[in-house]
């Protein structure tokens, strides 16, 4: 990764830089996919051979599943064609940018998951750790900004409003920005701004200061779901797309350091247990800052990962949907380079395919003005209306940005406020600090696991995303509610153990199934407003939890639990399974 290092992040490339990576389309080596054991697919791809054309081994592909490592040599141009028609016709989407789209997916398959998708796999899953480092971050501060601030326990769970106010402001023009100036950027300053904005609320001088810094780490760390999850999907080989479900290991991943960092600082440099709320000097409550700057560090440490030590590429269906066609190709050919293989595309081959016609304007020989002014006039209702070009599409949308409204509060109400919980769990009698940590951190060790089970669930038949989100759901629902049922700390641990568990589960395939439900040009745009939906009704969970508190303190849990249900109920409508699948 270091001969990288000193390579501009921004630079385009063209296929002049990687000489001998390109190799005939029927002298290459081609791999079996999903999609090509479709039914419709092998019969329309069948019905495209000419006399002309006899069948080739690349023609007719043997069975296969999403794991399958079977290649086959040799694949004439006419036979590719057929196989990419076959696959528009299955889809009912058939444009210059599908066909193009779905030629560049056949080149990626083709050569296979490399070095490149690894280390980006690596990178995209730190930027999924910081959401959920800071979100858990600052959820565990909570007691301590409490003490030394003079706030009250309930007006503090304001803190995360702050938050989720900068999440929510992140998570939209991150999430829209990626689709209009492009992947690279918003991959690259989403966690500058965070470690940034982390290191500084580490010298927050009072509850306003520290509030209005924690905003700002939410505007940088709310953009890396919808961002890293989208650009990874488009990096990614389609046989090795349960990937981006095992990508969600690092959003419990995130969780775990930040209970593990909090558990070693807080109990340990914090004011003693019983100490009136403003009465705790700064020097003797420093615990909270010292895990603020560790995560700090933590998150531009990452950021100098991503900057300097790696060199993303642009996604090739961005610039390909944007018109600019030769960069798409120079793309694959720098990865092909990068990991050491060869590729068969051209840009012939995608005319040839998917015909002459680009399918947007290129920003070629503008002012930068003028660019500016064009990028922002993209800014309009015609990209969210493409959400709801169909029905399918549409209450796809709506689904989605419903369950990740529910889902979006439902898990700050019980999460973000789980220290203040487990300290106040035992029958009016609080906790000791260093028991409440310590619970913290077994339950984040608990539920890591679930991601990981949710990589196999995906891709089992009859099951698929759909399937195993519903399933986590609403059993994700049932233990939010008993954990209600009695104040004992260690019954509590136990099903708090059990709800992070399923609860890993149902966001790892929430986030791996929303961005592969949209196509390319709009997939920044639906994962971003569902990002940001998720963060609106985030930010109003201390609301409710301020308010429903005051009168029940279980108050919280039971609309937690309740809306849980309800996103499941939601789940069981979805028209479209991804199982097997490409991305467009």
């Amino acid at each position: 990764m270091v001969r990288t290092m000193f390579v501009n992040p921004f630079k385009a490339h063209h296929v002049d830089e990687f000489p001998g990576v390109h190799v005939p389309l029927d002298d290459s080596t081609h791999r079996a996919s999903v999609a090509s054991t479709h039914p419709r697919a092998s019969l329309a791809a069948t019905e495209k051979t000419t006399k002309d054309d006899k069948p080739e081994d690349g023609l007719t592909r043997p069975d296969s599943n999403a794991s399958s490592g079977v290649v086959n040599h040799g694949l004439t141009i006419a036979a590719l064609k057929a196989e990419i028609e076959a696959e528009v016709a299955a889809s009912d989407n058939d444009t210059p940018y599908d066909r193009k789209s779905k030629v560049i997916n056949k080149a990626l398959q083709d050569m296979g998951m490399g070095r490149y998708q690894w280390q980006l796999f690596a990178l995209c899953g730190g930027g999924w750790m910081a959401d959920n480092l800071w979100l858990q971050g600052v959820a565990l501060t909570l007691p301590q900004l409490s003490v030394e601030f003079g706030v009250s326990e309930t007006e503090v769970r304001y803190t995360t409003l702050a938050l989720f106010l900068g999440l929510c402001i992140g998570a939209s023009f991150w999430g829209t920005a990626s689709d209009i100036i492009g992947r690279r950027l918003a991959f690259n300053f989403t966690l500058f701004l965070a470690g940034v904005f982390g290191l500084a609320s580490g010298g927050g001088p009072n509850w306003i200061g520290t509030c209005a810094l924690y905003a700002c780490i939410g505007l940088g760390v709310g953009g890396n779901l919808p961002v890293d999850g989208a650009l990874f999907l488009e990096f990614l080989p389609q046989t090795s797309g349960n990937l981006l479900t095992l990508l969600s290991i690092f959003w419990p991943v995130g969780n775990l350091v930040a209970s593990l960092l909090a558990w070693a600082f807080i109990p340990n440099f914090s004011c003693a247990d019983g100490t009136p709320i403003g009465q705790c000097r700064m020097e003797d409550n420093m615990g909270w800052r010292y895990l603020i700057l560790t995560l700090g560090a933590i998150t531009f440490f990452m950021f100098i990962c991503r900057f300097f030590l790696f060199h993303l590429y642009e996604s090739p269906k961005f610039l390909l949907s944007r018109g600019r066609q030769a960069e798409a190709v120079a793309t694959v050919y720098g990865i092909a380079h990068y990991n050491k293989t060869h590729t068969w595309l051209t840009e012939d081959i995608l005319n040839q395919i998917g015909g002459d016609q680009e399918v947007t304007g290129e920003d070629v020989k503008l002012s930068v003005f003028e660019i500016v002014k064009r990028s922002l006039s993209r800014f309009s209702m015609k990209r969210f209306r493409t959400l709801f070009q169909d029905k399918k599409i549409g209450l796809t949308t709506a689904l989605l940005w419903f369950q990740w409204s529910t889902i979006g509060m439902a898990y700050p109400l019980f999460n973000a406020f789980l220290p203040q919980y487990l300290k106040n769990s035992g029958g009016g009698v609080e906790n000791d600090i260093s028991i409440v940590y310590r619970n913290y951190a077994i339950t984040a060790i608990v539920g890591v696991p679930g991601s990981i089970l949710a990589c196999y669930t995906v891709d089992l038949k009859y099951v698929g995303r759909k399937g195993t989100m519903a399933i986590a759901t609403v059993i994700t629902g049932v233990f939010v509610f008993l954990f209600t049922i009695s104040s004992d700390s260690d019954f509590q641990l136990a099903f708090t153990c059990l709800e992070a568990f399923f609860q890993n589960i149902m966001y790892g395939v929430l986030y791996a199934y929303t961005p592969e439900v949209f196509p390319a040009p709009i997939r920044g745009t639906g994962t971003g407003m569902s990002s940001f939906l998720n963060r609106v009704a985030g930010l109003c969970a201390p609301i409710v939890a301020i308010q429903a508190g005051g009168s029940n303190p279980k108050a919280p849990i039971y609309a937690s639990g309740g809306l849980f249900i309800a996103a499941f109920f939601s789940m069981l409508v979805l028209p479209i399974e991804t199982r097997g699948k490409q991305t467009l």
